[in-house]
């Protein structure tokens, strides 16, 4: 389903419980020091897209990055050199120079993007949490896993968890 305008590899970072919560009244529920490590390493020099919603979780716009928002809303004001869009589409069309733009939230864009990213970079906190953001169950008649690396929980880290890489079938 890649488009011309499409990026060389257009990724999904989200962490999700085994109960595939992924947050609560627009938060994170769990901190895990490595898996925020690893978010920035993986999207440092990158466009994010993100909705609404998630980029006004965060206190300001992350460093070293290009945001790029979707909303609905008309005149939506952000810092300067964030960029505004309506759609996935849109905003696809805005990071096309990216060769690997990462698409970080939330719920309802994660579902969307589904039909079109090729990499999936997945965190599974071995917990179940409650919450109202959920991520679908991913489907492995068109997703293949290509590498998984287990955490054990220690100081720094109150659950296990594991990272794992989904590809495209």
């Amino acid at each position: 389903m890649k488009t011309t305008n499409h990026p060389s590899n257009l990724s999904l970072i989200v962490a999700v419980s085994e109960n595939d919560v992924i947050g609560k009244d627009n938060d994170l529920i769990w901190h895990l020091k490595n898996d925020l490590k690893r978010f920035k390493e993986l999207t440092s020099g990158h466009c994010i897209i993100m909705g609404r919603k998630t980029f006004e979780s965060f206190p300001k716009p992350l460093p070293n990055r290009t945001h790029i928002v979707i909303t609905r809303q008309q005149n939506y004001k952000t810092p300067e050199g964030v960029i505004v869009v309506n759609s996935l589409e849109s905003a696809i069309k805005k990071a096309e120079l990216d060769p690997n733009p990462f698409i970080i939230g939330g719920g309802e864009i994660y579902k969307q993007a589904l039909k079109v990213v090729d990499t999936i970079e997945f965190t599974r906190v071995h917990h179940n949490f409650e919450g109202d953001t959920f991520f679908p169950v991913i489907n492995e008649t068109i997703w293949k896993e290509t590498n998984r690396i287990f955490n054990k929980k220690d100081d720094l880290h109150k659950f296990d968890f594991s990272y794992i890489t989904y590809k495209r079938r």
